[in-house]
């Protein structure tokens, strides 16, 4: 078994013209392409921009809106119109159609039915008898007479038709296969022959025409003009979508650099100011006044919103006790409680804290 590795196919040698076109085309291309692949780039970024900030919050309150405004009123209408509605249509029509429907043909249309199927099975009954014993009696006697009547008439006619076909055998038949066969076969033949002549050679003259006139000429165009043409064509097409792709590629990563340095310009340039701005400024800032003014105005505010609460309810608890020294000095204070039997054992018979006996045990 040989173990070496079989040498590389050598690649198929292009022609001269592929590679005199190859090198203006891509150049060409290139300097075409890449502009549009930077636009091509800034709308990508610019459309991802817009569906992420715009696109997005606009569709999900569309969806909210159409939901509301839509979906939701119509599952109320179903859920609180419609299915009540149908419930109560399907009872009136159980209760208007349904059971009068049965009632009906459970005590009208079924005992009348029972009824015509016994009229109907007795009149059966009445027109088999019938049948079997008026009508095919005299049937088979008329089927006699009928078929004897058609034997003679069949005896007659067979003569008859006998006599018939010898005449027309002799007067027709056999004078007509004479003219055909001697006549009309011959004459047939020839003229046959004569239009086959006739079309051969005007077909064979139309051929022969169009063969030098058209067919020929055409070939030669074809062959001599059409295919060359074609195969450069091909050569070009294939050169100029190859080229297409190269410049494609070498746009994106053009476009690509350019981004990175844009967005390294832009990072430079705004965002690491605004974030030093940020860090060193603001947010120190934010603390001092977190720290110094916001806290301690929200101490005072709460202090404040205590002292507030407080007066407030020191009030009201005045204005209830006027109201109620008032209504004291008007009306009478409140009548005492009535004394209630509550059957407990009074005085000595009374179980105290200091004794161990009740009123039970003490005897």
């Amino acid at each position: 078994m040989d173990l070496d590795k079989p040498p590389a196919q050598p690649p198929c040698p292009e022609g001269c013209l592929a590679v005199a076109i190859r090198v203006p085309v891509r150049i060409v291309v290139l300097v075409l392409v890449v502009p549009v692949r930077l636009v091509w780039d800034a709308l990508t970024v610019a459309g991802r921009f817009v569906a992420r900030t715009v696109l997005r919050p606009l569709g999900r309150a569309l969806r909210w809106l159409g939901r509301a405004l839509f979906v939701w009123p119509l599952v109320a209408l179903w859920r609180w119109v419609v299915v009540p509605a149908g419930k109560a249509l399907g009872w009136l029509g159980n209760v208007l159609v349904v059971v009068p429907a049965s009632w009906l043909y459970r005590y009208a249309l079924t005992p009348l039915g029972h009824g015509l199927a016994r009229g109907a099975r007795v009149t059966g009954a009445a027109l088999r008898w019938l049948y079997a014993r008026v009508l095919a009696p005299v049937g088979r006697g008329i089927a006699w007479l009928l078929k004897g009547a058609g034997l003679l008439l069949a005896a007659a006619g067979t003569g008859v038709c006998a006599v018939v076909a010898r005449l027309g055998r002799y007067l027709l038949v056999v004078p007509a296969r004479w003219l055909y066969a001697w006549v009309l076969a011959p004459v047939g033949r020839a003229l046959a022959w004569l239009v086959t002549a006739v079309v051969t050679g005007t077909g064979a003259v139309l051929y022969w025409t169009a063969r030098v006139l058209l067919v020929l000429p055409a070939l030669a165009l074809w062959r001599r003009v059409l295919v060359p043409v074609g195969r450069v064509l091909a050569v070009v097409a294939r050169e100029t979508g190859a080229a297409l792709g190269h410049a494609w590629r070498i746009a994106g990563r053009i476009s690509r650099a350019v981004g990175r340095v844009l967005g390294t310009l832009v990072r430079w340039i705004l965002v690491e100011p605004v974030r030093w701005v940020y860090r060193t400024v603001l947010t120190p800032v934010g603390h001092a006044l977190r720290d110094h003014v916001l806290r301690p105005a929200a101490g005072a505010a709460r202090v404040v919103g205590r002292t507030v609460r407080q007066a407030l309810a020191t009030a009201r608890d005045t204005v209830r006790q006027a109201r109620a020294d008032l209504r004291r000095t008007l009306l009478g204070g409140p009548r005492p409680p009535a004394a209630v039997d509550r059957r407990e054992p009074g005085g000595r018979a009374a179980r105290t804290l200091g004794r161990s006996t009740t009123a039970l045990t003490k005897d």
